[in-house]
């Protein structure tokens, strides 16, 4: 057993490709040794901003020998009318590198094929993992460079690549560079140096100045921090995409301590933590009361020698913005919020589909059909209009421009400033989220509605404006919005007919002389295109499902049918996975599904007539579903009461020919299974569930 070390030196990447690329090459390495048979024990991951590598543990001296059965033509066509091998025999066996004499033959589902038995003897594992080539170039980047002369793209131009079994290198050629025993260390601190022996790496480039193991990289960048706050008696919160970040930038980590003059603590918490996070990747401070003190904590690529100068440069950097940010704050109070409501009309939703101002006018639309439908009080309903109104405004102000990632928050800040009502200015911040598909969900019951209005807003003005997503093409975030519409209303159980409030938006859009600011063309597409919405809301659900590890055959059960409303897909959903384990699950859903097949193929809107009734399985379904009507049932008591229709039906058909040639009677038993298939339709689809193996 011997060590494989595959190391690709690059220039270096970008800090959010570095995780991302490590975790792909461990991935493929394992799909390539376990195609190519080549027995190990681990792969251990390293990487840095300049290198990525995996040390493969236990490699076989060779790969695993293959014998393998190779079906052909059947016997019947393995002779000619001489009884000699036929062509296609012949074929066969060349096709496979052997002759006829290598010929037997098998029975295989009842009938006798020609077999060949194959042998591949495994090959010497150095000749193996020389193939590691194509696993290196066959990876793919969100972000590529082309370099030199080349045509080849990679995340970063390769500089080196590190192929060694144990001592031996493993050769082979990507462009211009060959893979040999050479590594870099610390671009100022280190040198280059040979690795002699691959179980040798991580400790000859300690040596170095690299500390290649990523995970024990950010554990020494944890420890320095939680060192420093202990020293200072501070609390230093370590937010795990900055550590990320930061562990991603160096190779040989030392934290320090700045600081900046306490005059700009006057600024909002969230400026300049912003200030030190997003732009500089700095971890703030705080006291134990979790006040924000005037330092901050960051991690060098480099040991300590000649800290204060480093000190001094992040000082200077960070006080020039603070700089920045305590004039806008300033400025940006000198005008109010009508002021910069206003500029919205100039600033452009999209080149389609009018200016913000616009968007905002159909939020404030949609937010009071949704407000309406959640019965909110008169109260909310005006610091929804109000919060409607405004929620855009602090897009004008200096401070988000010139710190857009404050768009919201700054909203909020500059609203409680300008006297708004604190509900009102919590919504304005509320609306932007969630901020990623799993991100959190407003909490007040105006930020809700006021996501959602602008979410369903966006979805539908897009897609009538033909801008759909299309594959991995997502330019306007319309699936991040449509899962937050979907999160969003799952998590505060609201049932909410989307259809309805869509259309209702539509015809006030309709019936404004300026269409709400969207272009006639567009504006008379939107009822069109409501379908199309719906369908991609069902998508996400179908997604968050997926990641629950939910059944194929319920998703399809909940999200194919009727519903329409994404609440209650999963609401469905877990309802239908509950009652699987009934004892009689299968019997009632093959039941009900033999009832939605009959109505989905011969639909009928004609009412019952008890008198054409002629046996009393008939009266009795009838009587059973008509049951249903005066009952409030919950989706479980639903699902329960409709497989508890399993013995009523059966008799029903037992009984009861449901296509007879009396129009008039075909059509009131078709009536009466179709009151069973509405009933069934509020929960699901029970055509697609599989039942076959319970």
């Amino acid at each position: 057993m011997a060590n494989f070390l595959l190391e690709i030196g690059l220039e270096e990447m970008p800090a959010h490709l570095v995780t991302p690329a490590i975790d792909q090459l461990v991935e493929r390495a394992a799909d390539f040794m376990k195609e190519n048979r080549l027995q190990y024990g681990d792969i251990k991951p390293f990487s840095t901003p300049r290198r990525l590598a995996i040390l493969i543990s236990d490699v076989a001296d060779k790969a695993d020998d293959l014998t393998k059965e190779i079906k052909g033509p059947a016997k019947k066509a393995a002779f000619d009318k001489e009884g000699n091998y036929s062509k296609a025999a012949q074929g066969f066996a060349r096709g496979q590198g052997m002759t006829t004499d290598d010929i037997t033959f098998k029975e295989f589902k009842g009938n006798e094929y020609i077999f060949v038995t194959k042998f591949e003897a495994g090959q010497p594992a150095t000749e193996v993992l020389a193939g590691f080539k194509e696993v290196i170039t066959s990876m793919t980047f969100t972000t590529t460079m082309k370099w030199a002369r080349h045509t080849f793209e990679y995340v970063r131009p390769i500089r080196w690549i590190v192929a060694l079994l144990d001592d031996t290198v493993v050769p082979f050629n990507i462009l211009d560079v060959a893979s040999g025993r050479e590594t870099r260390g610390h671009r100022f601190l280190g040198q280059t140096i040979n690795i002699n022996n691959a179980a040798d790496y991580e400790n000859d480039l300690e040596k170095v100045y690299v500390q290649a193991d990523a995970d024990k990289r950010k554990a020494n960048i944890v420890s320095q921090i939680d060192a420093l706050a202990t020293e200072n008696k501070w609390q230093i919160e370590k937010d795990a995409d900055l550590l990320e970040e930061v562990n991603n930038i160096v190779e040989y980590p030392t934290a320090f301590v700045g600081r900046f003059d306490a005059e700009y603590l006057e600024l909002p918490d969230e400026v300049l933590i912003t200030s030190m996070r997003e732009h500089q990747r700095f971890f703030h401070v705080i006291d134990e009361s979790g006040s924000l003190l005037p330092y901050f904590v960051s991690v060098r690529n480099g040991n300590n020698e000649h800290l204060d100068n480093v000190i001094a440069g992040n000082e200077k950097v960070l006080v020039a913005r603070l700089e920045d940010a305590k004039f806008f704050y300033h400025e940006d109070q000198k005008n109010d919020i009508d002021f910069y409501n206003n500029k919205l009309q100039v600033v452009s939703f999209h080149a389609k589909l009018g200016s913000v101002a616009s968007h905002t006018t159909r939020v404030q639309a949609l937010a009071a059909i949704i407000g309406h439908n959640i019965s909110l009080t008169d109260d909310q309903q005006q610091q929804l209009a109000r919060a409607a109104e405004i929620y855009k405004f602090d897009l004008m102000t200096g401070m988000v421009g010139e710190f857009d990632e404050l768009q919201g928050v700054m909203g909020e800040k500059y609203a409680l400033l300008f006297g708004e009502d604190p509900a009102v200015a919590q919504a304005i911040r509320e609306h932007y989220m969630p901020i990623s598909a799993d991100g959190d969900l407003p909490e007040s019951v105006l930020g809700k509605v006021l996501a959602l209005a602008d979410k369903l807003d966006s979805l539908l003005s897009f897609f009538a404006g033909g801008m759909m997503p299309s594959g991995s093409n997502d330019p306007y975030a319309l699936r991040r919005a449509a899962s937050g519409v979907v999160n969003i209303l799952h998590a505060n159980d609201w049932h909410l007919p989307v259809n309805d409030l869509l259309s209702a938006l539509v015809d006030g859009v309709l019936a404004d002389d300026s269409y709400m600011g969207l272009p006639e063309d567009v504006a008379h597409n939107l009822q069109a295109v409501i379908s199309d919405v719906l369908a991609f809301l069902t998508d996400r659900v179908v997604k968050a499902l997926q990641t629950e590890k939910v059944r194929y055959d319920v998703i399809n059960a909940v999200t194919t049918g009727k519903l329409t409303d994404t609440t209650q897909m999963f609401t469905s959903a877990n309802a239908l996975l509950a009652h699987s384990e009934d004892a009689m699950f299968r019997e009632g859903v093959e039941s009900l599904t033999r009832v939605m097949r009959l109505t989905s193929k011969n639909p009928t809107d004609s009412a019952v007539d008890t008198a054409l009734f002629e046996n009393d399985a008939e009266k009795q379904l009838y009587d059973q579903i008509g049951s249903f009507a005066d009952k409030a049932f919950t989706t479980d008591e639903l699902i329960a009461a409709l497989l508890g229709l399993q013995p009523a039906i059966a008799a029903y058909f037992d009984q009861t020919m449901v296509m007879v040639d009396d129009e008039a009677v075909k059509q009131n038993r078709l009536a009466t299974l179709q009151l069973v298939s509405d009933e069934a339709e509020k929960v699901a689809n029970f055509m697609a569930l599989d039942v076959k193996s319970n």
